[in-house]
């Protein structure tokens, strides 16, 4: 599909193509990226696996999806949310039943600050997560957000290094999807995993990574460009199908011919366009005898995710050993009217992820793929009424066949409503984990070698731990 580009980003990719596809990383030094891109890492996988980043902009009310059931732990967060906390009875509607914790092995039940195991339930309309969670295919982190490193209250009221521009949805989506708060200009660590192991994919025929929702930060990487298409399908461009228009197609195929530019910057264009014609072709040709995976719901985030099912059907068509997937869902930025909006979108979500899942059991991949969600921030424990404002932590399901499943990782905060050691002010939760540490777990699993961690993630080595256990 041939996609708007905005001039700093044609401009990089046109001096890119006329140094002969030299990747360009220059923040911080790491150039190492694209040494490590252009080297081929052992060869060819010689298995398929596939991360699918499931982005919920607006900031997504973690305290309102996985909710406490067991005393005292609701009648604390009763008391600090008393117009939006659900019912004991709806709380206690999708209790989960975490795997109990084992010697030597990460994760458990879901613990508060001071070690006390915590009763959980997930929102009513969860019971597709809820599923998946019991029957270990999902597990929940807690309290990620973030981070330059581990902080407290004390540090946080002090000076320590903190996040810039925290609680703006702007900034914090760029730090999620970057994890390069040092570099406004960074890839998306997406896109920095895809420069790094792009030439383990036997083919060439399409870029690693996908974005089924528009151009994606988390998706942009110097040396792999990704490849945006729709939610139903590849839209040839129009220009080329009107009718009785055979003189301005031939007149278009003309001007973008290879060799006639006479400008490098005209020999990008048109380069580009060649490629995105030649793409959605393979693409279309690719998908045309694919089946349409059932039992997806009716909406635009089940439409996404049906279609990265369909993509990893023809996989071995499109010669794919490892994948990126980018897919979002939007009206998370919940300030009023929470009640109604809310359920609606995790049930979406809910439904979604299951419905995928299923599809990658179908297609024999589900231990080779793994989608994880991520969000902009938290939000605040409190209130403002009939809804919630921005805050920092939350709470993120990874789902799939590789994850150890139906445990928690990491620490519940406390809810208190006042003398809250995990608040930052105004209900704002301070995170226990951060984005790096996250993001490192996925990648490791991904095939990222331990050597490569700190080049992706400059920040990972402030962590006691960058794997967070997980992924098998």
């Amino acid at each position: 599909m041939l996609r708007h580009v905005n001039r700093r980003t044609f401009l990089r990719r046109a001096i890119h193509s006329a140094l002969g596809g030299a990747g360009l990383y220059g923040a911080l030094g790491n150039l190492q990226l694209v040494a490590a891109a252009t080297r081929v890492r052992g060869g060819v996988f010689p298995d398929y696996k596939a991360l699918v980043c499931v982005y919920l902009f607006g900031g997504n009310d973690s305290f309102n999806t996985v909710v406490p059931h067991s005393a005292p732990h609701y009648a604390q967060y009763a008391v600090s949310r008393p117009a939006l906390a659900l019912s004991s009875a709806q709380a206690a509607m999708l209790p989960l039943t975490p795997q109990p914790a084992q010697g030597g092995l990460p994760g458990g039940p879901a613990r508060d600050r001071d070690g006390a195991i915590v009763g959980c339930s997930l929102h009513p309309g969860m019971d597709g997560l809820r599923a998946l969670f019991d029957n270990r295919h999902a597990a929940i982190v807690a309290n990620v957000g973030t981070l330059l490193g581990p902080i407290t209250q004390a540090g946080y009221q002090g000076n320590a290094p903190r996040p810039p521009q925290l609680f703006s949805h702007e900034d914090q989506t760029n730090f999620w999807q970057t994890s390069r708060p040092d570099d406004a200009n960074a890839d998306g660590w997406g896109g920095r995993i895809a420069d790094l192991l792009h030439t383990g994919n036997p083919g060439t025929q399409l870029p690693m990574t996908i974005s089924l929702s528009g151009q994606a930060l988390f998706q942009r990487g110097a040396s792999v460009d990704q490849y945006v298409m729709g939610a139903y399908g590849v839209p040839p461009i129009d220009y080329l199908g009107d009718y009785q228009n055979e003189l301005g197609v031939q007149t278009f195929h003309a001007l973008h011919a290879d060799g006639t530019q006479a400008h490098m910057f005209e020999r990008a264009y048109a380069g580009a366009t060649r490629r995105a014609i030649d793409t959605y072709r393979t693409v279309n040709a690719a998908l045309a005898g694919a089946p349409v995976p059932a039992g997806f719901p009716d909406t635009y985030l089940g439409a996404q995710l049906r279609q990265v099912a369909r993509l990893i059907g023809v996989r071995d068509a499109l010669g794919m050993r490892r994948q990126v997937f980018y897919v979002s869902l939007g009206g998370f930025d919940t300030h009023d009217s929470q009640i109604e909006v809310h359920p609606g979108l995790l049930a979406d979500l809910s439904q979604s992820l299951a419905a995928f899942h299923a599809a990658t059991v179908t297609l024999g991949v589900a231990q080779q793929v793994t989608a994880f969600t991520a969000s902009d921030f938290g939000r605040t424990v409190s209130t403002n009424g009939d809804g919630t404002d921005h805050g920092w932590g939350g709470h993120h399901f990874v789902v799939g066949g590789a994850v150890r499943g139906g445990r928690f990782y990491g620490t519940l905060p406390s809810l208190a409503q006042s003398g809250n050691p995990d608040d930052a002010g105004y209900g704002q939760i301070i995170p226990t984990l951060g984005v790096d540490q996250y993001a490192a777990t996925l990648a490791t699993w991904f095939g990222v070698g331990a050597s490569e961690l700190a080049d992706l993630f400059p920040a990972l080595g402030e962590y006691d731990s960058s794997d967070l256990g997980f992924m098998l």
